[in-house]
């Protein structure tokens, strides 16, 4: 068995003496995990970081097994984000959040898509975290708990939509909300890809998308989100404590 491929390193752990292996998220192959002989080598390690872009070739006797890579470096996306404390705890959480949530050795491509761009845009693109935050809804589509947000669940309007209903993942309005609105979940316009660039906001757009992402982990037999997420929640607040206080009216 043998393939070529190319995607992002997702988490490397050590296999024996000198050998890792490697869980990538691939364009044609998904989440797919392999042995790299001599991996901690000095000449591979720097190549085989989270978020780096690698071409692999993956063989092995039959499909069932591991198998084994052999990769060429293509970019190393960990020189954009070793000075931005935040861009790169986003980056350990994109690929935390891919290894944790993908099945293995199935195609996702329009994530895969949305994945190498985000990571692209780390360090680099001003506006990142409003993409990271799209990003994570097209995760929670992937992974079939995607949220409609075009009308209100309860009146059908597309006006004033302020929440989002912790059970179904429909939008609804102030008005269709009434007496249950503390039991809502936030919708900021950053959701809806209509605001500029606000800390506090897409830490509060986070807080929904958490909700379903956990819902999803539980469905998966309870098995926690990772770690790498809350650390970059955590760095979100900080950045958000630093904002200007918003516009009481």
């Amino acid at each position: 068995m043998e393939w070529h491929d190319q995607g992002a390193v997702l988490a490397v752990r050590k296999h024996g003496e000198t050998s890792v292996i490697v869980d990538v998220f691939t364009e044609n192959h998904g989440r797919h995990a392999g042995v790299v002989r001599g991996g901690i080598s000095r000449k591979m390690t720097p190549h085989l970081q989270p978020g780096g872009q690698v071409a692999l070739t993956w063989k092995a006797r039959i499909e069932d097994q591991l198998g084994s890579f052999t990769f060429e470096p293509i970019k190393s996306r960990a020189a954009a984000v070793m000075n931005d404390p935040m861009a790169l705890s986003a980056l350990n959480s994109i690929t935390a959040m891919l290894a944790f949530a993908l099945p293995e050795r199935e195609a996702h491509s329009y994530l895969y898509a949305d994945s190498m761009t985000l990571l692209d845009k780390l360090g680099t693109d001003a506006n990142w975290p409003l993409d990271y935050l799209q990003w994570e809804l097209s995760m929670l589509e992937e992974l079939g708990f995607g949220l409609d947000l075009s009308s209100c669940a309860a009146t059908g309007g597309r006006d004033d939509l302020i929440y989002v209903s912790p059970k179904s993942g429909r939008a609804v309005s102030r008005k269709g909300a009434g007496e249950w609105a503390d039991r809502m979940l936030p919708l900021p316009q950053c959701l809806l890809g209509q605001a500029p660039l606000e800390y506090r906001e897409i830490q509060r757009g986070m807080m929904t998308t958490g909700h379903f992402l956990n819902r999803f982990a539980a469905e998966m037999g309870g098995r926690p989100i990772p770690v790498a997420r809350d650390r970059f929640m955590d760095r979100l607040g900080k950045r958000a404590a630093q904002e200007p206080a918003p516009f009481a009216g």
